[in-house]
């Protein structure tokens, strides 16, 4: 499973702090794209997607020549009419699109997924491997 590691240099925290007080520090952009857990074990890989308020309804998930797509899009907000008026508004839905190549001993055909407690939790079953030949010392005559 290809995995991408965020590498917080100094550089970055110093540009952090010279945009804290215009949009909330560059951690902002990161809410974006919601963080994933990528768990192995014997027999499967597990994909946890953290997406609270979301409907299973909501998601797409393709897998396409080895690649897995996990996507929502995001609906316009309605503009309603409501009593009272908002002070601050944090409170947002955007879409995102995450993506991942998956070894190739993964079967395509199985894998399946579950939404629960705003959590998108997806299984990549492993193929079943041929059994793989005893060691065997040769003998030289």
């Amino acid at each position: 499973m290809n995995l991408v590691k965020r590498n917080y240099s100094n550089g970055y925290l110093v540009m952090d702090q010279f945009f804290k007080d215009i949009l909330g520090g560059t951690q902002y952009a990161h809410k974006t794209v919601p963080p994933v857990n990528v768990k192995e074990s014997e027999g499967f890989f597990n994909v946890a997607l953290v997406a609270p308020g979301l409907k299973k309804e909501d998601f797409n998930i393709e897998v396409d020549n080895g690649l897995l797509t996990i996507s929502y899009k995001a609906e316009a907000e309605k503009t309603e009419e409501q009593e009272g008026k908002y002070t601050r508004k944090e409170f947002t839905q955007t879409s995102f699109k995450r993506a991942f190549t998956l070894p190739e001993n993964i079967s395509e055909e199985s894998i399946n997924a579950a939404y629960t407690d705003g959590i998108l939790n997806i299984t990549l079953p492993k193929k079943e491997e041929a059994e793989k030949p005893a060691k065997r010392v040769i003998e030289i005559l």
